[in-house]
């Protein structure tokens, strides 16, 4: 059961959840279509996008760069301008809390004839941003960073760029589409290569829009100049945001729950396939084969069956990486050592999410300890119920609220309304499911 307040929640425990749940749509590919929309030549509707914090971020960054964008009761309809079509902004784009919105844009400010100042809330600010700086710089735009390293970001750019072979040391989605959205608009191929497979939405979506990709194991090129056609998108369910409520499924008996309608593109449901190999009764549907942005289906969790911990390394941790936080709750049940190795880019998430977890999973009485990349969680561990603190974190806050259900007592949740930057409504649908 939930009690609402205006900035904690109390999440109290329950024997068991059932039902057909629904989630947000896909955080990942409403961003992608709004750019994609504002760089085709005429109108793109999107059905169903999320309209949460962060994609409201990039909406209205477009909009300050001249893109028109529609609401309706369906969704947005976005007017593009062409590759060059953006206007000078007047002022500082805000990118809020979402660094898909910084460094997805700055990858067409790059190639833009005017100077733009890209600036982000207290924890964006803390976000490392060289690793775009670099490759965007080599490409010929001129981008500061306060200290090399973070926002706000200074761009001026350069038409046409120039191609690069850029070799990414870490799996990034948002810095493999940044480069490939600026090699839009270079002269002649733009390379990216990654250590692992990251989230493909980028390079899918743009294939559907008639650009010309070349994709091998861990290498993506893109030639330029190339302007996305138009074109409708519906947006699909969340996967991150189902991830809570099946996890929860998994951690109570007699639990029984299905969430329909959700992206279940390889790239984006490892959590699914972990929960599994800790022993889940779980199982994933294709509904559509290929939708906009991979295939779309559902995925259920009957609860009950015992969980074993696992080890899981960095090309685990790439297939959910913002699903560690959730992860390590059902890790804390599990019978045995679960290890994560590989996750340091989780300390410059909108926490430090290991060292984040690692504290506020201690209180509830978690054995866990803290690896300069990742963590051991020895399980499993009886959570006694306290006062958390999400860190600002929407997905630390949404992990905790599971550990709240299976915690003995009443778990108080501080600043619990940062959810809403990916899963606005979220406190709400909780309230329903569990109680």
């Amino acid at each position: 059961m939930v009690v609402m307040s205006s900035r904690r929640e109390i999440v109290r425990p329950v024997k068991r959840i059932r039902g057909e749940i629904s989630v947000p749509s896909d955080k990942s590919i409403t961003h992608r279509a709004l750019i994609l929309g504002s760089l085709a030549s005429g109108p793109s509707r999107i059905e169903r996008p999320l309209r949460a914090e962060d994609t409201l971020s990039t909406a209205a960054c477009l909009r300050a760069l001249g893109i028109r964008i529609d609401e309706d009761a369906k969704g947005w309809v976005v007017q593009g301008r062409g590759l060059w079509g953006y206007a000078a902004p007047g002022k500082d784009l805000p990118c809020g809390n979402s660094g898909t919105t910084m460094r997805l844009l700055s990858g067409l400010l790059a190639a833009q004839e005017f100077s733009a100042r890209l600036v982000g809330d207290s924890s964006l600010s803390r976000r490392p941003m060289k690793r775009i700086v670099e490759p965007l710089n080599k490409m010929g735009a001129q981008v500061s960073a306060y200290d090399h390293e973070y926002p706000p970001l200074e761009i001026r750019g350069l038409k046409p760029l120039k191609p690069i072979v850029w070799e990414s040391p870490v799996a990034s989605a948002q810095v493999k589409s940044c480069l490939l959205l600026a090699g839009l608009h270079a002269e002649g191929k733009t390379v990216y290569r990654e250590p692992f497979l990251s989230r493909d939405h980028t390079e899918r979506m743009l294939s559907s829009c008639g650009v010309p990709l070349k994709t091998s194991p861990g290498a993506v090129e893109v030639e330029g100049p190339s302007r996305p056609a138009a074109r409708d998108w519906k947006v699909p369910g969340d996967p991150s945001s189902a991830a809570y409520f099946l996890a929860a499924a998994a951690l109570l008996p007699g639990s029984e729950v299905r969430v329909p309608q959700i992206s279940i593109n390889e790239t984006r449901i490892g959590f699914c396939h972990i929960l599994k190999a800790l022993g889940a009764d779980l199982s994933v549907e294709t509904e559509t084969a290929e939708a906009d942005g991979g295939p779309v289906g559902s995925a259920s969790v009957r609860g009950g069956r015992s969980l074993k911990g696992v080890s899981v390394g960095a090309r685990e941790v790439v297939g959910m990486i913002d699903e560690i936080p959730i992860f390590v709750v059902v890790a804390t049940q599990a019978q045995g050592q679960t290890i994560i190795r590989g996750a340091s880019e989780l300390r410059i998430k909108e926490s430090d999410r290991l060292q984040a977890l690692a504290t506020e999973l201690r209180k509830m009485g978690g054995n866990i300890e803290e690896l300069p990349d990742g963590l051991v969680i020895q399980g499993p561990t009886p959570l006694l119920g306290q006062t958390v603190d999400s860190h600002g974190d929407h997905r630390l806050a949404m992990a905790l609220a599971v550990g709240g259900l299976v915690a003995r007592g009443e778990t108080c949740i501080l600043d619990a309304g940062c959810v809403d930057i990916s899963f606005p409504g979220f406190w709400d649908q909780w309230g329903q499911v569990v109680r």
